[in-house]
């Protein structure tokens, strides 16, 4: 428990550094260079399409005419853009954090590593392939999980309870393994994650509670059609944030227990040395009684 705390503190004074904070403002970098380019590219060719959809529906055309009456003939004419940056800026957003993602977490570990653990050895393979392998096929195990679990989210308490769990443990196995790709063997890796794999998961779900903040923020652009634009961008700087403050949790936590593991197996050899350059017998300081008593055997 201490060991969780130490480095949930940690990971928050990590988060106020100067380079977590420029780190995190890369995905407004991207999301910015992105809308720009695509607009550039298919701006017209996307708004012109949906206008011809929009024109061929019926309803719409009802609905338009009720708008009409009421004042609002340029809500067709309002609609198309918005429907185009709606459809869009999910898009632009998962591929900007899942860039981000790639370039944070290796950097954030080194962090961790270089300041507080300079001397911990380097024993894994930090093979990208190996990492994303590890992440695809953890991924496809919760996703199975949440199609599994779709039914029984209509008990009430339920749907409180599994999404996040399964999403916790996902980020438990992603970023507790990101964390310990340079530093740790596999052997190691999976004694860890025996050792503390009720810790990790509990670490993951309230990551992903925290997660959930952002998504807040952007329903309420949905809502608020006017503050679209700003909202969104401030909900995927917090979610980038939270992404930087949970990979500082892990990379803390796990490699404050690989060093801890690693000073636990050195201790029996250790004391083994100790012992070995101890002599077998001791010669006594004292003489023996019998080395003490007169030999009788001894001629005059």
């Amino acid at each position: 428990m201490n060991l969780l705390f130490d480095s949930f503190w940690r990971a928050l004074v990590y988060s106020f550094r100067p380079r977590v904070i420029l780190l995190s403002l890369a995905p407004l970098l991207l999301m910015a260079v992105m809308s720009l380019g695509l607009g550039y590219l298919y701006w017209d060719m996307l708004l012109e399409w949906v206008r011809g959809t929009l024109e061929a529906s019926t309803l719409l055309t009802t609905v338009s005419g009720w708008m009409q009456t009421l004042g609002l003939g340029g809500f067709k004419a309002f609609l198309a853009p918005m429907i185009v940056i709606f459809a869009l800026t999910p898009v632009i957003v998962v591929v900007s954090l899942l860039l981000v993602a790639l370039m944070m977490t290796p950097a954030l570990t080194k962090l961790v590593a270089d300041r507080r653990f300079p001397g911990l050895e380097k024993r894994g393979s930090n093979s990208m392939l190996v990492g994303l392998s590890w992440s695809l096929f953890s991924t496809l195990l919760a996703l199975l999980a949440l199609v599994v679990s779709v039914p029984l989210w209509l008990i009430p308490p339920l749907i409180l309870v599994l999404p996040p769990l399964i999403w916790g443990w996902l980020t438990y196995r992603v970023m507790a393994f990101d964390a310990l790709a340079v530093h740790a063997s596999g052997e190691e890796r999976r004694e860890i994650f025996r050792r503390h794999r009720m810790t990790l998961l509990g670490i993951g779900v309230v990551c992903g509670y925290l997660g959930a903040a952002p998504s807040v923020i952007w329903a309420s652009g949905v809502l608020f059609a006017a503050a679209f634009v700003v909202l969104v961008p401030i909900g995927v700087w917090l979610y980038t944030l939270l992404f930087a403050l949970s990979s500082l949790w892990f990379s803390h936590y796990c490699l404050a227990a690989l060093q801890e593991l690693r000073a636990e197996r050195a201790a029996p050899s250790t004391a083994t040395r100790r012992a070995d350059d101890k002599p077998l017998i001791e010669k006594p300081t004292t003489p023996l009684p019998h080395e003490s008593l007169p030999r009788l055997d001894t001629e005059p």
